[in-house]
């Protein structure tokens, strides 16, 4: 870990689970009090730590942070592209100040296809944490995004841990075995709640989509032994499987518990299910809760 880890949020605060939501970290005012009452909710849950999915800026974490006294809160993730690193920092600064110890700045280099900028991304990441070095944000504040070895080994070296989205149990031993046991790792986890094979698949294929486009993640499933074969026609049953829970709560749990045997201390669960990305399932939040406890 780097010097500059004062101030850490703890394992314990974050929690076993906790959820991935585009939802959460909606813009629009007039949904302030909406994500308020459900961020309120998830705590009762017992969830540990909500997740502004997307590339999303400090503030949007103020009316969760602002209706919970114990919820921590992390982007997942910011694009560094997006936002420069003093944003970054007055962003950060802006919501410590006002609730003192349960931010996380979730960081990632995002892709090629959407950022025009993208370029030496892995240098471009290390200047980014220089920068935020010199502005006072602690490394023990912030999380990467991280995929591949090298920067999985940056994000133990240079913040609380690392943060890999649609990844399995087998990349988590991968990251364990780099990071050692101190660092904080907390994979993302896709969950479809349904019990029928075909229509998991086929919800579970349309989120996937998009993800197939983009070189970072179809790199990463090679590196786990996904072939091209699995790559195609929106993905193999075989990866799939491997990257979203379904079936009877039995299957899911035994599904979203296989993370943290194999390495995690918190999986960051993203529902997936027909309706739009920014909507708030909060019937499935209590749904998965329950399976999970």
């Amino acid at each position: 870990m780097s010097d500059a880890t004062s101030g850490s949020i703890s394992k314990a605060e974050i929690g076993r689970y906790g959820v991935w939501s585009l939802g959460l970290r909606d813009e629009d005012p007039g949904r302030r009090g909406e994500i308020g009452e459900a961020a309120a909710e998830l705590q009762e849950l017992g969830y540990g730590t909500a997740w502004l999915g997307g590339s999303s800026a400090p503030v949007n974490a103020l009316p969760l942070l602002e209706k919970t006294d114990r919820l921590i809160v992390g982007t997942s993730i910011q694009s560094i592209w997006q936002y420069d690193a003093r944003q970054s920092a007055a962003g950060y600064a802006e919501v410590e100040a006002a609730h003192p110890g349960r931010f996380l700045l979730g960081l990632g280099m995002s892709h090629a296809k959407l950022a025009e900028q993208y370029r030496r991304p892995y240098s471009a990441l290390v200047e980014y944490l220089d920068e935020l070095d010199a502005a006072g944000v602690p490394a023990g504040r912030r999380v990467l995004a991280a995929l591949g070895p090298k920067t999985v080994r940056l994000s133990g070296e240079r913040s609380l841990g690392a943060i890999p989205y649609l990844v399995t149990p087998e990349h988590t031993a991968r990251a364990r075995e780099i990071l050692g046991q101190e660092p904080l790792l907390a994979p993302e986890f896709g969950v479809v709640l349904e019990s029928d094979p075909a229509r998991a698949r086929e919800l579970a294929r349309g989120h996937l989509e998009m993800y197939l486009q983009l070189p970072n993640y179809t790199t990463n499933f090679q590196r786990l032994g996904f072939t091209e074969d699995d790559l195609r026609e929106g993905g193999s049953d075989r990866l799939i499987d491997a990257l979203y829970a379904w079936g009877d709560d039995d299957g899911i749990r035994e599904k979203v518990n296989a993370f943290l045997a194999a390495g995690a201390d918190h999986v960051a669960l993203q529902v997936v299910q027909e309706g739009s990305p920014g909507d708030l399932p909060r019937a499935a939040w209590r749904k998965l809760a329950g399976i999970l406890r």
